[in-house]
């Protein structure tokens, strides 16, 4: 097995005449402690652990730097496949139509340059960024206002819409609440006929400024957040600091007697379920924890802290509990200087405790990186067909399947895996400091389109 040098190659090395190669490291992984089975106490522990997904936010004077710093776990059914796809900006025909995962809205002519990590069997994604700076994230939320039956837009569709339409956090909260209002939200959640579906959260995010956005079936409300921490979870946190509202909102409040029009109005309060589902009641637990790790490192987070909260275990927020894991992170920083590139990092594999995140940069002259994307199965897909998810296919990709195995030779041969996990983890490290140096002028950030690339091919050798 080779040892520690990822080569960051730039145009240079795809064929065009040059021998150019940036030497950083392949970034990181972490195993379980000296790479050991969970001991039954600790399983019964875990099981325990509430289930949701949590989204994160730290803005100057949070951030060390000057950088605002996005992070992201999305926490979806054991066994789903998450991708991260790369689509380019594209021009589209006036009239055309868009074929979301289960409805068709009309298409606009143009669409930005979107990064997604995605479950593999939607068209919407669970987080992703643009190349405007944008990155978005979502959460499931139940209110009073009740998850009408049949199909519309998900939540992640709309993370996908409003990252390929805005320019900017508000502008993508506008897409997304106009679209709302158009086309409502709902459908199955899941890729199960057992019928699972919720309303959302949404945390948006740009080189300046963060919004949180909470919706109860077509109404909705957002707080604006320009400083500081903040995370969301599957709860809804905006109270009486409204910053936008659907214009019925208040008013669809007071007729359903949940609002006498005079006091307060809390929004959180109001809209929150009487009797809450289980999901929500333990997520508390979450969002209080991820809200003490963001408080702890306020002032100091970077990348590398937002990863560590990503991957905390006795919070809950490094999922894995019943049917239920953390099955792909996200970790973006987003310089407020435009003249820096905004660097995003995806796991594309489950659980970041024993995952790599790997770099990823706009650029137009990035290398397809195929070997984290599904395979397609087109009218065939068990998604497409009616009555829908009758069936399972393969959706796994070559990183997917290389890191199970990787997983598997933790449990039978934990001091080999533990090796390997232990260089993985010091090369991270070292790939975190050649992005701080980019960020910081030292060096060159010149031709690093094909970073994730790179970064995705040395994953997969060092499981082989």
């Amino acid at each position: 097995m080779d040892t520690a040098v990822l080569t960051l190659r730039g145009r240079g090395d795809r064929g065009e005449g040059g021998d150019r190669r940036v030497q950083a490291e392949a970034c990181h992984m972490h195993p379980l402690p000296a790479g050991r089975p969970l001991s039954p106490l600790n399983k019964k522990r875990m099981a325990e652990v509430p289930m949701s997904c949590d989204c994160f936010v730290s803005l100057p004077p949070g951030s060390r730097d000057d950088h605002v710093i996005f992070g992201k776990n999305a926490d979806r059914p054991r066994d789903e496949v998450q991708e991260v796809a790369h689509y380019p900006a594209e021009s589209h025909p006036p009239g055309s139509m868009l074929e979301c995962t289960y409805i068709q809205i009309p298409q606009v002519e143009q669409t930005r340059a979107v990064v997604l990590s995605k479950p593999a069997w939607m068209w919407g994604a669970e987080m992703g960024a643009n190349d405007q700076g944008v990155c978005i994230g979502n959460e499931a939320i139940w209110t009073r206002e009740p998850v009408v039956p049949g199909e519309a837009l998900l939540g992640m569709d709309f993370v996908r819409l409003g990252l390929e339409r805005g320019d900017s956090a508000w502008s993508a909260l506008t897409v997304i609440t106009s679209l709302l209002e158009q086309h409502g939200q709902g459908g199955q959640c899941k890729e199960d006929p057992v019928p699972f579906s919720y309303h959302n959260t949404f945390l948006l995010v740009d080189r300046n400024e963060a919004w949180v956005l909470e919706t109860a079936g077509r109404l909705w409300v957002a707080q604006k957040v320009t400083k500081g921490v903040k995370n969301i979870s599957n709860q809804l946190t905006i109270g009486t600091e409204v910053t936008a509202e659907h214009p019925e909102l208040r008013g669809v409040a007071q007729a359903r007697g949940w609002w006498d029009g005079e006091g307060e109005f809390n929004f959180a309060q109001v809209f929150s379920p009487e009797n809450p589902p289980a999901r929500m009641e333990l997520a508390k637990q979450r969002y209080k924890g991820g809200t003490e790790l963001l408080q702890q490192h306020d002032g100091s987070v970077t990348a590398a802290v937002m990863m560590s909260i990503l991957r905390d275990k006795p919070s809950g927020i490094c999922m894995d509990s019943g049917g239920f894991c953390t099955t792909g992170s996200m970790v973006s920083v987003l310089p407020r200087d435009t003249s820096m590139p905004c660097i995003h990092f995806f796991t594309g594999t489950p659980d970041p405790s024993r995952s790599v995140f790997k770099p990823f940069i706009f650029s137009d002259f990035s290398t397809p990186v195929l070997r984290v994307v599904s395979p397609q199965f087109g009218p065939d897909d068990p998604v497409r067909k009616q009555p829908r998810f009758q069936s399972q296919v393969d959706r796994r990709h070559d990183l997917y399947k290389a890191h199970q195995v990787a997983l598997s030779t933790m449990e039978t041969n934990p001091d080999e895996a533990s090796a390997v996990f232990e260089i993985l983890r010091e090369l991270e490290s070292q790939c975190l400091s050649e992005i701080s140096a980019i960020l910081s002028g030292e060096i060159s950030g010149e031709e690093l389109g094909d970073l994730f690339f790179d970064s995705v091919d040395t994953e997969i050798k060092f499981y082989q």
